[in-house]
């Protein structure tokens, strides 16, 4: 069973700096239920005194805690998509942990992963390592060190989270963009003069102009080092090189 240690709630993340963590994590996005959703930390353990015991703690510590059997009854749970961490043991029914973890790295980028176990062994522990897992515990595992993990998890959440709405921001705006200002953006990133663009595309030194501007208000984007950058990334998301 975990060791729950008396603690004292004015710890950070509760009380006075609950808003500020809360204001830190709270990246919204398009999917997400609301912008004032807090912070989730999923649990997954099969033994039923220890889903209370976390349940109780993560839930006076600000955070909402969602607790479940199963790795099976945490699949079937739809997805939110907000800063979120899954406090998972090893050795579960069915589907185990370090399955699950598998199916988390692929499919839920913005979820990390915190292990704790009572049966945990070195390889284990190095094989969810190596997976992505952000610390792993064993069991008797002090209020202070899971707090410590739950936060940095979250905080790791949350920077996913930014940079996934922050390129489907970049998307949206790019699928605004024309098939002929879209030759043209690819062009001035590229570095090509307006003129240059022209004999390239075989129109008016204008039309550039006409077609860069758009490009550059349709971007949001305030200088050509900003539309390079922007550029850059979407290039980086869906895998494209240069």
């Amino acid at each position: 069973m975990l060791h729950f240690e008396k603690i004292d709630i004015s710890h950070p993340a509760s009380r006075g700096d609950k808003t500020s963590l809360a204001r830190s994590l709270g990246h919204p996005v398009e999917s997400s239920p609301a912008p004032t959703a807090g912070p989730i930390v999923f649990v997954v353990d099969d033994d039923v005194s220890v889903r209370e015991a976390l349940e109780s703690l993560i839930r006076k510590l600000g955070w909402q805690p969602e607790i479940f059997a199963s790795a099976q009854e945490f699949l079937d749970r739809p997805r939110s998509l907000v800063p979120s961490c899954l406090v998972l043991d090893i050795s579960l029914p069915g589907l185990s942990g370090l399955e699950l973890q598998k199916r988390i790295a692929v499919e839920r980028t913005d979820m990390p992963i915190i292990f704790i176990t009572g049966y945990g062994d070195v390889p284990k522990s190095v094989q969810a390592m190596k997976a992505g897992a952000v610390e792993f515990l064993t069991k008797p595992v002090s209020n202070e060190e899971l707090l410590a993990a739950i936060r940095q998890a979250l905080e790791r959440s949350s920077a996913v989270l930014g940079h996934l709405a922050e390129i489907q921001e970049l998307r949206d705006r790019y699928g605004s963009v024309s098939p002929r200002e879209r030759q043209v953006m690819a062009l001035v990133v590229s570095g090509l003069l307006n003129k240059q663009i022209a004999d390239e595309l075989g129109i008016s030194v204008i039309t550039v102009k006409t077609h860069r501007g758009k490009v550059m208000q349709k971007m949001k984007a305030d200088s050509l080092a900003g539309l390079v950058k922007m550029d850059a990334k979407l290039r980086a998301a869906s895998g494209r090189k240069g």
